[in-house]
């Protein structure tokens, strides 16, 4: 059997929008100057959505090994109650594997690859694979709720899906 592939495109705000927010300062409407004029604020990136019953906000670092493309991706998994973002920490690409929220129909699966200075936030209930780093190890800002409710629904793909450079 022949198994499906995908080739990650790049990551803009428009085509990203389905899945959540693009975090970065180019894709940002809502610019202000603050700190007498120091700083610049890119305010407003995403759409949170961080409390639900027995979950709080929690801001996490993730360290994910490298992956090398081409690879397979086997499972995705949601939070349907709330938000997740992932903020790069460091000067390597990442891959981003997602679907629209909703039952999960592999056929809508896509790919993105994600670059320094790019963050995402996945809204709440988009399907997405664990967090990537590609070429070389990765630490990843997490800003997504922790607590005793019941929030990461996993499913195992009917076929694999290869990913490819």
């Amino acid at each position: 059997m022949k198994v499906p592939f995908l080739n990650p495109e790049p990551l803009t705000h428009e085509t990203f929008l389905p899945f959540g927010d693009l975090l970065s300062a180019e894709s940002c409407t809502d610019i202000r100057s603050i700190n007498e004029g120091h700083t610049v604020r890119f305010n407003n990136l995403a759409n949170l959505a961080l409390k639900a019953e027995g979950l709080t906000p929690c801001i996490s670092i993730f360290r994910s090994e490298a992956w090398q493309l081409p690879r397979k991706v086997h499972a995705l998994e949601r939070h349907p109650l709330t938000s997740q973002a992932f903020i790069p920490l460091g000067q390597s690409p990442y891959l981003i594997v997602v679907a629209p929220a909703g039952p999960l129909l592999e056929s809508r699966i896509r790919a993105f690859i994600g670059q320094p200075g790019q963050g995402v936030n996945y809204h709440p209930g988009t399907w997405h694979h664990y967090n990537v780093a590609l070429n070389e190890a990765g630490d990843f800002l997490v800003v997504d709720a922790d607590g005793d409710t019941p929030n990461c629904d996993e499913v195992t793909l009917h076929q694999p899906i290869e990913i490819r450079p």
